[in-house]
């Protein structure tokens, strides 16, 4: 549950410093790009941009890496699951062991599809891991003109993450004190785990409740109108940002279509 716990960002790093919208736009235009290229090259190009841009991010490579392996084992295994077990088979066949058959092609295409789950999930962590939740609800207000319910309130759940992980830890602190434990059964252990999120689920929707009728009781959203405590703009390297991920969205289709690797998703 550590992953509900946000990462802290070097406030002076360039992307730390941008417009949340801005790192919004240019991260959906890089999400955009890999999920319809269907081909390896375009989503490992961007891939291999977001590694190189991380510096800029304020933030380490190994708190990332810390945080983020979950995204990696699940890219690498959907990726592994696709190439396995195909849905048609084609090319040379480099290993056939019953159901499974991993050909050539079917390498290919579950190594394509492992590094455009990666890429589009990368690229998400590094807008939001950099992006103050304070400072995006403005923003998304403010630029963007969402209704303040809707941003004040995505604030408040941003805001409830690092505790739903604290109710996490103190379910389970609690459940070992009574002694209640798997016994090394895979099956209880799955059993226990959902018990402990079902548990978890109710004590964030009474959490919420309590929250809803907080901010009622104290008026919020009874007039049309509001004042903003921290006005957010869009500055020239905020356009530049957008501008930037739209050329390297670009470049990377432009160099899958000249060697006539890009394949379009539904094509």
């Amino acid at each position: 549950m550590r992953l509900f716990t946000p990462l802290v960002p070097d406030p002076a790093a360039p992307l730390a410093r941008a417009n949340p919208v801005a790192k919004l736009g240019a991260a959906a235009v890089l999400m955009l790009t890999c999920f319809v290229a269907a081909d390896l090259l375009t989503p490992a190009l961007i891939l291999g941009v977001e590694l190189v841009v991380i510096p800029l991010t304020g933030l380490s490579p190994g708190s990332l890496l810390r945080r983020g392996w979950l995204l990696l084992v699940a890219a690498a295994g959907i990726g592994l699951a696709n190439a396995l077990f195909p849905a048609e088979s084609s090319g040379t066949v480099l290993l056939a062991a019953g159901p499974i058959r991993l050909t050539s092609s079917s390498l290919l295409v579950g190594l394509a599809l492992g590094v455009r789950l990666l890429g589009i999930a990368f690229v998400g962590v590094l807008a939001l891991a950099t992006t103050d939740p304070a400072d995006l609800a403005e923003s998304l207000a403010q630029q963007l003109r969402f209704p303040p319910r809707f941003a004040i309130g995505a604030l408040a759940a941003v805001r409830l993450l690092p505790l739903l992980a604290e109710e996490w830890q103190t379910l389970s602190l609690a459940r070992r004190a009574r002694g209640v434990e798997s016994g090394g059964s895979p099956v209880a252990a799955v059993r226990l785990f959902a018990g402990k999120l079902l548990a978890l689920l109710v004590a964030g929707i009474r959490r919420g409740t309590r929250l809803a009728q907080a901010m009622d009781a104290r008026g919020f959203g009874a007039l049309d109108c509001r004042t903003w405590a921290r006005p957010q703009h869009m500055a020239a390297g905020d356009w530049w940002l957008l501008v930037g991920a739209t050329l390297i969205a670009g470049a990377a289709t432009a160099a899958s279509v000249a060697i006539g690797s890009w394949r379009f998703l539904f094509g």
